[in-house]
């Protein structure tokens, strides 16, 4: 069974509400699924159950349950695809929510559900921790995970929220040269950035890019563009 993953940049896309333009990607991603497992573990100024109204009414097409509210949430994600539940994972604290996980002893069964076919959707956090770590997050460090080690669904780093723009007298480094000390110590290992909008979709074994922008693959000294609905299945392993 291949992993069945949608990666969203972000819950938002320009001024539109939220998560409305993750709706077509989600509705294209599931086909007629409608139950969901929702992890609010990156959710830190509000409460776990605040977030999750908060993705219910804008998501009513969806029936959404709180992995939180289980005595055992290991059991009920191991219980979502009999129970034809998909997981999604919203954003937040990158470092918080990978933190959550290791502490709940979550990341493995987590792991173990997306490789037998279970779908998965995440956005910002919840899309940073399917690379190989969250090194690549734009988040801060507010709490320290067990690891920086994250999900592996593909075989590179992301980083959602992707932009190189400087606003007029920042002084502070841009994105790309964030990126690029990432890829000065690590030369081999490949960053996708995928700017608001856009989608990186794995299912069938081929991972592409949806939207309507391109995205960026850096790589050691190189920035290549990505075009939408590219083939990207060399990052899976």
């Amino acid at each position: 069974m291949s992993a069945h993953v949608l990666m969203l940049s972000s819950s938002r896309a320009g001024s539109e509400d939220y998560l409305e333009h993750a709706k077509s990607f989600m509705f294209g991603h599931l086909g007629d699924q409608r139950d969901i497992l929702f992890i609010p573990f990156a959710g830190v100024t509000m409460t776990w159950d605040a977030y999750t109204q908060k993705v219910k009414e804008a998501l009513p097409e969806f029936s959404i349950t709180g992995l939180h509210t289980f005595e055992n949430p290991a059991a009920a994600l191991n219980s979502a695809k009999a129970n034809n539940q998909a997981i999604l994972v919203g954003g937040g604290n990158t470092f918080n929510l990978l933190h959550t996980l290791y502490k709940q002893n979550l990341l493995d069964p987590l792991k173990a559900v997306i490789a037998d076919g279970t779908p998965y959707i995440g956005w910002s956090a919840g899309s940073n921790i399917c690379g190989q770590s969250i090194r690549t997050t734009n988040d801060m460090p507010i709490v320290e995970p067990a690891s920086f080690d994250a999900l592996g669904v593909i075989q590179c780093q992301l980083n959602p929220h992707y932009s190189n723009y400087a606003p007029p007298g920042h002084n502070g480094e841009t994105r790309d040269q964030r990126l690029a000390e990432f890829t000065t110590l690590h030369p081999q290992t490949p960053i996708i950035a995928i700017p608001e909008g856009t989608a990186l979709s794995l299912t069938d074994g081929r991972l592409t890019l949806l939207g309507d922008v391109e995205g960026f693959v850096f790589l050691g000294e190189e920035k290549t563009a990505i075009q939408p609905t590219a083939d990207l299945s060399q990052y899976i392993s």
